[in-house]
């Protein structure tokens, strides 16, 4: 083995020490860690896409109470799920968490697949969570690449092309591949994950002097750290004007439900229009329902 290579092994090893003897001593307690069975990891990494850590506890916790086995969950009704989830958003992801627990309860015997591949066909798992549920509970070195990831991936190497483009997640997939520690590749992912959410922050000053890795990271030790990750810039989000209805009529709230398909579908919701009506308007269009209005606040 030449010298070049038994270096680079070296500082792989590195690496991977001094990230899992921080981890070791730094992991967030987390109620989905007291475990790796795949059904509690699989139901915190779909909580987790695009929700923070301290607001998936709760719901965490109740949706595990409701429904301790996937058996539960794949036989609850639609309405059921949905409210265990209100509030939490992008409701897709729950309704692809049910048609793949009846998928594992169905065809699997109510037990995961063990391998990233087979867990890539199930409906809503995409790579990030098929590889944290492989690596975590399977012991398949495969890297989580999630938000928290592609920073630290940026930052390590001064990465200079935006961190949403598919090549750089490939990019970011094949580096961390090299580094990942092949006998605790689940603790690896988590300690990233933590990581880049206690140190290698993204809204507010990373906390390099107290980083793990600093020794390895370009953007620390060229002093570039803000400058990284790159990003295209935020297309502004739509804002929509609408008026609400609230209608109490016989100590009742009228509700209806949205369609089955589309933004929030079948979830209740208070009547509502289009648009920015003044008084007159509301009331001209409550009539056309059949109601007669009281009192307009």
């Amino acid at each position: 083995m030449n010298s070049l290579k038994l270096n680079y092994l070296k500082q792989t090893e590195l690496f991977s020490n001094n990230l899992l003897n921080w981890y070791e001593n730094n992991a967030r307690i987390l109620p989905w860690r007291k475990n790796t069975d795949p059904y509690t990891v699989w139901v915190s990494e779909i909580m987790l896409q695009q929700t923070q850590v301290k607001t998936v506890n709760f719901y965490f916790i109740r949706f595990m109470q409701a429904f301790p086995k996937i058996e539960d969950f794949a036989n609850s009704s639609e309405d059921n799920y949905l409210k265990l989830w209100e509030g939490l958003g992008y409701y897709s992801r729950v309704r692809n968490m049910h048609k793949t627990a009846k998928i594992i309860v169905d065809q699997f015997a109510g037990k995961f697949p063990n391998n990233y591949d087979d867990l890539l066909k199930l409906p809503g798992i995409g790579p990030y969570t098929a590889a944290a549920i492989a690596s975590i509970c399977f012991n398949q070195a495969l890297p989580a690449i999630d938000g928290n990831l592609m920073r630290i991936f940026s930052r390590l190497n001064c990465y200079p092309q935006d961190i949403k483009l598919n090549k750089t997640k490939q990019e970011a997939f094949q580096f961390f591949e090299k580094l990942i520690d092949v006998n605790k590749p689940g603790e690896f992912n988590q300690a990233l994950m933590d990581l880049g959410s206690s140190i290698c922050l993204a809204k507010t000053e990373p906390l390099c002097k107290t980083c793990p890795i600093q020794n390895f990271c370009l953007a620390y030790q060229d002093d570039v750290i803000n400058l990284f990750p790159k990003r295209s810039s935020i297309k502004k989000r739509k804002i929509e004007k609408r008026t609400i209805f609230l209608i109490h009529h016989d100590h009742k709230i009228l509700l209806g439900k949205r369609p089955h398909y589309g933004l929030l579908a079948n979830l209740y919701e208070f009547p509502n229009i289009k648009g920015h009506l003044s008084q007159g308007q509301t009331i001209k269009i409550i009539r056309k329902t059949g109601f007669n209005p009281i009192r307009i606040k």
